[in-house]
């Protein structure tokens, strides 16, 4: 029945043919546009291909044992207008799809199963990114309590600046970064839902799909005796899980939602733990939250603005007042719908920047960690090593002198 649903849904002639080991090949064939035409029969059957398909079945003749099912007239797909272009993206577009729906049972050494598509072998899509240096997060697989067969692996996968830009491309998925992004449900391995938070949520209501958790992903496996409990329904497209397990996985999702939006939000340089690196120079803006809403400042206590202020003299109050403007017109709304059509936070970090511009802003930190903070030169070094920004020009760290302080 299901093999007869899916097949109809497109195209208008099946024909399936299957031999067993030394037995002889035997092929039914099922035509929607002969129905009624064949007395006495409603839906009628027929035996061998249709006129002309023989061909198709061939390569049957050469194995020992085997099944071919075959679409003829697929209308559904094949409507006025469709040329070669559009053919060429349908077999990308199921090449991806089967690609990451198989991905688990056509990997490794032996897979389970092999796929094909015109005659080319399918390679399965990682969607986490396994064993890769720049994950935040890969968690142990945990059993949930009180089930049978039900695990969950959580991960975080690289920002971006992370990753190649091949890599990048492909670990977007089918769907893309955002899309692609919560809860990936399986059924012996095979994959039945990509993405999206099973309905949890905060408050009543069910978290969205958004940029700053895209890098959030979960692998969920549940056994086949499950289908009622998680409501799989018959397309195998929707998920809800049962009420006795929602705390469980909203806390594993919340965790690895929070790790995430973090790795997001400080471009990969996080530890799971507090957000920070330690020993490294305080972050310039800091997030504060009230009831009127949240508000970003510039933190006074930076080595950098400290120092300088401490110097400023009777240009203090100006650059205080300087300061306070820039927090006062941050171009929030731009900035969100930058990130919105681009799909990507705004450059930051020096990326792109030349050496120079970076060695300027190195130095005046290092001399304000040095003269002013009371650090040794290799003290500043190090911490500046360890800083978001310049952890990634370790070599105009190293190169630092203390004559950059005179």
């Amino acid at each position: 029945l299901g093999l007869k649903t899916a097949s109809f849904s497109q195209a208008r002639r099946l024909t399936v043919a299957s031999r067993q080991e030394g037995g002889p090949v035997v092929c039914l064939r099922w035509d929607l546009d002969l129905i009624g035409q064949e007395p006495g029969a409603d839906w009628p059957l027929f035996e061998g291909p249709a006129p002309g398909s023989e061909h198709l079945l061939a390569p049957l003749d050469q194995m020992a044992h085997g099944t071919i099912v075959l679409w003829e007239k697929m209308d559904r797909i094949v409507t006025d207008g469709f040329v070669a272009t559009d053919m060429i993206e349908l077999v990308d577009r199921v090449e991806a799809h089967l690609a990451m729906t198989f991905h688990r049972l056509i990997d490794g050494q032996q897979p389970i199963l092999r796929l094909s598509l015109n005659g080319r072998g399918l390679k399965p899509w990682d969607p986490y990114l396994i064993g890769h240096p720049g994950k935040a997060l890969e968690s142990p697989e945990y059993r949930i309590l009180h089930t049978t067969g039900v695990t969950v692996q959580c991960h975080v996968l690289p920002h971006r600046d992370m990753l190649k830009p091949a890599e990048q491309e492909a670990a977007a998925g089918p769907g893309g970064w955002t899309q692609q992004e919560g809860f990936y449900v399986y059924r012996n391995k095979r994959l039945l839902l990509a993405g999206g938070w099973l309905g949890l949520g905060d408050d009543g209501k069910p978290w969205p799909r958004d940029e700053a958790h895209r890098l959030a992903r979960i692998r969920l496996d549940i056994p086949n005796s499950a289908d009622a409990d998680w409501k799989i329904n018959v397309l195998k497209s929707t998920a809800s899980p049962p009420v006795r397990l929602r705390s469980q996985l909203h806390r594993l999702a919340t965790e690895t939602r929070d790790t995430a939006r973090r790795v997001f939000a400080h471009r990969g340089h996080v530890t799971p733990a507090s957000g920070t690196r330690p020993n490294a120079v305080a972050e310039a803006w800091q997030a504060r939250r009230s009831a009127q809403g949240t508000s970003y400042r510039i933190a006074r206590d930076h080595d950098l603005v400290a120092s300088i202020l401490d110097r400023a003299g009777p240009l203090k109050s100006d650059i205080l007042a300087l300061l306070r403007l820039i927090e006062e017109t941050v171009p929030v709304q731009r900035i969100w719908l930058d990130t919105a059509e681009d799909k990507e936070t705004p450059r930051t970090g020096f990326t792109g920047a030349a050496e120079n511009e970076v060695m300027e802003t190195l130095s005046s930190m290092f001399e304000a960690l040095v003269k002013f903070r009371g650090l040794s030169p290799t003290e500043a070094r190090e911490r500046l090593g360890r800083t978001p920004a310049f952890d990634r020009h370790l070599d105009l760290v190293a190169a630092l002198e203390e004559k950059d302080t005179q």
